[in-house]
């Protein structure tokens, strides 16, 4: 086997499991890649893809920052094989339409980018409206791509484009992207192409193109900021360099058959020992997890859905007894089809790991020592995080106190000022504990998170990036609130109908979703009240 190839197809894993130990394959392939290869081994509905290796961006990152000759040709030829397999063309009917994601050996959610729609362009929109007769969808899916290429490829700020979707949402007089019509979208995707081409640049026509330099740009965000701050927060080393997936588009947009979410194997908060997740009909999937939409729990899909449903927990159960692990899932419902476009070992709260670690022995899923050994021991530091005494929480409930109520998504009390950007809290938090108030937190707030003690968004739910490192990092987040507006300036905002400015003093609790004007006391629990950390340790 040539270890030195920098293309593999999701179903070629049994190539690299002959030479390779399962932490060397991830090491070649990416966290993703390697687990997309694995469920597809498993006989779960994976859309067909294929990887290009950590190796070949290391080379990238060490070379001139383009693409070999040597490896567009392996492209191409992997995308002609993916032709073959799916029965669709790039730029041809039916057109084949793929997604470009990043997968580092350690999971990174949301530091890396991701481009979705590729393969679409003017001809091959009109004629994909023609065969679908479902001209809304495919207009959704271009103005997506213009966007993403536009923000990603060409570093055009993204609040261009999203000033002109809440324009066209504020015309009609509607609240959601999904109560936008075919003619509006068509429209967006026309102003998007004029704000690219206003930024000195001219949106790639030819698939392969649009292909090649989306997998430059993920390749590049390997050294983002972003990226670059979460390693340095959890210790990743520099060095690794990410893969690269081009996955089949399965669409989760095409209507009200279809939709997207993320479901845990176990709550993320708690541990407790049920399904936990969000669902988004009608959506993509970077609308559940970047938090610009706030979703549904998964109890819509059962209810609409129960059949897919169904399979989605068999999935979950078979995922978590074969990883011996609490997953992390995301999927894409297609006209009334299941797609799985993701596994991998969930982030969660000091607690859920203790629960998860003890509960999986009792289940004969692990053995003590490597329950004890899944448990992150600075993570553990966060149980003796502070939280609000019931009586206190009561006092300021009397006293008029609470402001607003979200959604419960990270735990833990937080008392901190004010202040609503990235770059205000790490300024303002070398001299005071900082609460974070934003629309919402995207990948490139990481630096501002990381400052502050507690995180306040308007959009967003559980599963979203910033609700996912606000757990993994014990910093109590509360989202959705829907009596949040912060001002134009960001300089202050209107929390349940209160004038809330920057340096004014706020208590969250990440537990309840409440939200406190001024200092509400805290304690300390003790090593002793925690149960599950010392039957483990016993």
């Amino acid at each position: 086997m040539d270890l030195e190839k920098q293309i593999f197809h999701f179903s070629e894993l049994s190539k690299l499991e002959g030479n390779l130990q399962w932490d060397e394959i991830v090491g070649v392939l990416g966290g993703k890649g390697a687990n997309l290869a694995k469920m597809t081994s498993l006989g779960l509905p994976v859309p067909p893809g294929f990887t290009i290796t950590t190796n070949t961006c290391r080379e990238f990152l060490a070379g001139n920052g383009k693409l070999s000759d040597h490896l567009k040709k392996e492209i191409k030829e992997a995308l002609s094989h993916l032709e073959e397999e799916t029965g669709k063309r790039l730029g041809g009917s039916p057109p084949l339409l793929v997604s470009c994601r990043s997968g580092a050996k350690f999971s990174m959610p949301g530091m890396m980018d991701t481009i979705l729609n590729l393969g679409l362009n003017d001809d091959v929109a009109e004629n994909f409206s023609k065969e679908t007769g479902n001209r809304r969808f495919v207009y959704d899916s271009y103005r997506r791509l213009l966007q993403m290429f536009g923000s990603v490829v060409m570093g055009i700020d993204s609040e261009a484009f999203e000033n002109k979707l809440a324009e066209a949402k504020e015309k009609r007089n509607v609240k959601s992207d999904t109560e936008l019509g075919a003619d509006d979208l068509y429209s967006l995707t026309e102003e998007f192409k004029r704000i690219i081409s206003e930024h000195g640049h001219l949106f790639p026509q030819d698939p392969y193109e649009q292909i090649e330099r989306a997998i430059e740009s993920v390749f590049l965000s390997w050294n983002s900021k972003r990226a670059i701050d979460y390693r340095e927060a959890t210790g990743i080393p520099h060095h690794l360099g990410t893969a690269v997936n081009i996955v089949t588009m399965v669409f989760g947009n095409t209507g009200d058959n279809s939709g997207t979410g993320v479901a845990f194997t176990r709550d993320p908060a708690t541990g407790q020992r049920v399904i936990f997740g969000e669902y988004m009909p009608n959506a993509q999937g970077e609308d559940v997890v970047a938090g610009i939409r706030t979703s549904e729990s998964l109890d819509l899909l059962k209810k609409d859905m129960p059949e897919i449903y169904r399979e989605l927990c068999e999935s979950c159960q078979k995922l978590e007894r074969y990883y011996k692990d609490m997953q992390d899932i995301e999927f894409t419902v297609e006209d009334g089809k299941l797609w799985i476009l993701q596994t991998r070992s969930a982030k969660r709260t000091a607690k859920a790991a203790i629960k998860v670690a003890t509960d999986m022995v009792k289940e004969g899923l692990k053995e003590r020592e490597d329950a004890l050994a899944s448990v992150d021991p600075e993570a553990v530091k966060t149980l003796l995080h502070p939280y609000f005494k019931h009586e206190e929480k009561k006092a300021a409930l009397s006293n008029g106190m609470l402001a607003a109520t979200g959604l419960n998504t990270s735990p833990g009390a937080a008392v901190g000022i004010a202040c609503f950007s990235s770059a205000q809290a790490q300024r303002l938090a070398a001299k005071s504990p900082v609460v974070l108030i934003n629309k919402n937190l995207q990948p490139d707030d990481i630096h501002g998170m990381l400052a502050s003690v507690g995180l306040i968004t308007s959009e967003g739910g559980a599963t979203s990036h910033a609700a996912v490192v606000a757990r993994q990092f014990g910093i109590p987040c509360v989202s959705a609130v829907p009596d949040l507006e912060i001002s134009p300036d960001k300089d202050s905002c209107i929390l349940g109908g209160r004038h809330i400015k920057e340096g004014d003093w706020l208590s969250v609790d990440g537990s309840s979703g409440e939200i406190f004007i001024g200092k509400l006391p805290t304690e300390k629990p003790t090593i002793e009240e925690q149960e599950d950390l010392l039957t483990i340790l016993r």
